[in-house]
């Protein structure tokens, strides 16, 4: 049983709660038995995982344990104080895990790709990301200014969306551009010219998405090839970036889905 805040695994996973820290290891925490299933199944390889024993009795909790060590992982047996030490909810579940961030292989040939400006509450983030792999993007960029996506905000919001999605972050511009070439650009702006369904989605098409309190940034209205906006009755100017983000994504998968490609 690790009981010490001072013992080296535990600090290790500690300092993951830094971005800085996770970016130069290239690894993150996952924290919940819902999420390091998600992990599990998408073939993820944690290096080491913590769990509080009289949290982990339940039958699902038990497989999960037993899943982990059979594929040799390191199942390490923690206190109360370790498992609140790691977590970052009011009511830890009892296990954590020091996982890889996932590097997904992206499509050769992408038809629908999320780009992320200047967006920096990690909820927001984490919705939109679980929000793309729903509505079938084939890949997310994230431009400058952006929440890292491994926040552990980030990845509860996403409900495991991190192991299903290409996900690029750390990207500038110039990377930005390069990867978008092809595609039709369309930046999502509450005054844009463009009603969102009156956009042929079913074309190989790029949608940028901007932050609430900072909106987007210079480099990504000059990528765009026109800005399109959700209509709104009344007084409302506009609706929160996750929110906006769902319908018109849902719009693309709609088209995709019912209407053939000219």
């Amino acid at each position: 049983m690790i009981t010490s805040l001072a013992n080296e695994k535990v600090k290790y996973a500690r300092s993951l709660r830094r971005r800085r820290q996770r970016r130069r290891e290239g690894r993150f925490l996952v924290e919940g038995v819902r999420l390091l299933e998600e992990a599990v199944k998408a073939g993820m390889h944690p290096a080491f995982v913590f769990f509080q024993p009289e949290r982990s009795t339940a039958p699902r909790v038990q497989a999960l344990l037993d899943c982990l060590r059979a594929a040799g992982v390191s199942c390490l047996a923690a206190s109360e104080t370790v498992i609140r030490s790691l977590s970052e909810t009011v009511t830890p579940q009892g296990i954590v895990a020091v996982v890889p961030q996932p590097r997904l292989p992206r499509a050769v040939s992408p038809s629908l790709v999320l780009v992320v400006d200047w967006l920096r509450d990690p909820g927001n983030l984490g919705t939109i990301l679980r929000t793309a792999a729903a509505a079938g993007v084939d890949e997310v960029l994230l431009g400058p200014g952006t929440v890292d996506p491994y926040n552990p905000k980030v990845v509860r919001a996403g409900m495991g969306a991190h192991f299903r999605l290409p996900l690029a972050s750390n990207l500038n511009w110039p990377q930005i551009a390069e990867r978008l070439r092809g595609l039709a650009v369309w930046l999502a702006d509450a005054q844009g010219e463009r009603v969102y369904d009156a956009v042929d989605w079913r074309r190989p098409t790029a949608l940028i998405v901007g932050g609430e309190a900072a909106g987007y940034s210079e480099e990504a209205a000059a990528l765009a090839h026109g800005r399109l906006r959700v209509p709104m009755h009344g007084d409302v100017e506009s609706l929160n970036a996750a929110v906006a983000t769902a319908v018109i994504l849902f719009e693309a998968a709609r088209q995709r889905r019912t209407r053939p490609a000219d």
